[in-house]
């Protein structure tokens, strides 16, 4: 389910009518023109006022005592707060209804209209976020995400995804049980369930107490699936290392990620190939991984090829990735200790003892090409410096800090 497609869709074949009229304005004089705005007025107050009239006739049926007109309400407090953050305002009164039919309705149907409709209220609106929690409508999400039906499992999630993106509702949402049941969605649940779910988890995983939780719940080997199997540069790729990142805090989560047959190579795939803040949660999560115990993790790390992804991270990635990579690359040298004086103790040198240790010519070489790449690139860099400081000296040869010491 895609509700942010959805809203984009929304929007924009609204907007085409509005952006023709200000494009393509008619000839013929002030007076048209002046008849023209009014118009477009008019017309704006007649969609306020239909939009207004329509609220007001939701508000009206979610508060039925009639099972079916509630779900008529239901659908339509979907369908008006779908891209207007002005409904999902004034629509705020339907919450506790729409909760209420989560709980007595029994028919699958009306449970999906009310959780979709929630689920529209609940989007970029904080307030609406937290009075649906307030309202009670945690328990019942919660045993939705145990439905036999696909469906209903799968707005659930969605439902959480929404509502632990406020700071207010994560330590609710952890202590209410709700963690177990995601890891679960993880692992066995449909596609977007799945996805709904680990993003769900990501965001809680902010709270000490919710991550404890999550490591209890072993979720590694549900995420790594899910890691393998989506596209490397995804929001789901980037919320999967999120949370491993957060996981390898713990002996516990770098126990469980090393273990896992292909978890760590999963994570270098996504240093390489991942997008920039994906990129910047694997070289994190590897990063915590050697700082906390270099003897046990550095030969596994090495094993999976991850010297010229991180080569060209230490170059293109985004500042934390460039400093993280460096420190990595520092940490994964044959002697940590080891400094030469005639040898100094910059990054190719660092680069050039891991590449002597490296077995297996495909490795080496395609690290020893990067290497040669980022020595070109910093080369190039310090001319550009060269060249911008003495066309400096040029223009402003009077400049204090430019004259020579005496």
């Amino acid at each position: 389910m895609d509700l942010a497609g959805e809203s984009r869709s929304s929007a924009s074949s609204s907007s085409s009518s509005v952006s023709s009229l200000e494009c393509d304005p008619p000839r013929g004089g002030d007076g048209v023109q002046e008849l023209l705005s009014l118009a477009v007025a008019s017309s704006s107050a007649a969609v306020g006022s239909s939009s207004s009239a329509a609220v007001q006739r939701a508000l009206g049926l979610i508060r039925s005592d009639d099972p079916d007109s509630r779900l008529v309400a239901a659908r339509e407090i979907r369908r008006l707060t779908k891209t207007s953050q002005r409904c999902r305002r004034h629509l705020s009164q339907a919450v506790e209804p729409l909760v209420s039919m989560l709980r007595v309705d029994s028919l699958e149907s009306h449970h999906e209209a009310a959780l979709l409709a929630l689920l529209n209220l609940a989007v970029k609106d904080e307030r609406n976020k937290i009075s649906i929690i307030e309202a009670g409508a945690l328990e019942p999400i919660i045993s939705f995400l145990q439905s036999d039906s696909p469906t209903l499992q799968e707005y659930a999630a969605a439902s959480v995804l929404t509502l632990s993106a406020s700071a207010n509702n994560k330590p609710i949402i952890g202590a209410n049980g709700a963690i177990p049941l995601l890891a679960k969605v993880v692992a066995h649940g449909s596609p977007q369930a799945r996805v709904d779910a680990v993003m769900a988890l990501s965001n809680l995983s902010t709270l000490s107490n919710n991550l404890s939780m999550i490591l209890g719940s072993n979720p590694i080997p549900s995420i790594l699936d899910l890691l393998k199997s989506c596209k490397k540069s995804s929001r789901t790729a980037e919320k999967c290392c999120s949370l491993i990142e957060s996981l390898v805090g713990s002996e516990e989560g770098r126990a469980a990620l090393s273990s896992e047959g292909g978890g760590i190579f999963a994570v270098v795939e996504i240093l390489e190939n991942g997008s920039p803040q994906g990129r910047e949660h694997a070289v994190g999560a590897l990063l915590t991984m050697c700082q906390s115990d270099r003897s046990r993790y550095r030969e596994l790390i090495l094993r999976e090829g991850v010297i010229p992804g991180l080569l060209e991270l230490t170059v293109q990635g985004t500042a934390k990735s460039q400093a993280k990579a460096k420190r990595l690359l520092c940490l994964l040298r044959e002697s940590e200790n080891s400094r030469s004086e005639l040898q100094p103790d910059t990054l190719e040198n660092i680069v050039t003892n891991i590449i002597s240790h490296i077995d297996g010519e495909d490795q080496s070489g395609k690290a020893k090409k990067m290497l040669a790449e980022m020595v070109q690139v910093s080369m190039e860099k310090s001319l550009r410096h060269l060249q911008e400081r003495a066309s400096l000296v040029c223009s402003h040869p009077d400049l204090p800090f430019l004259k020579p010491h005496v």
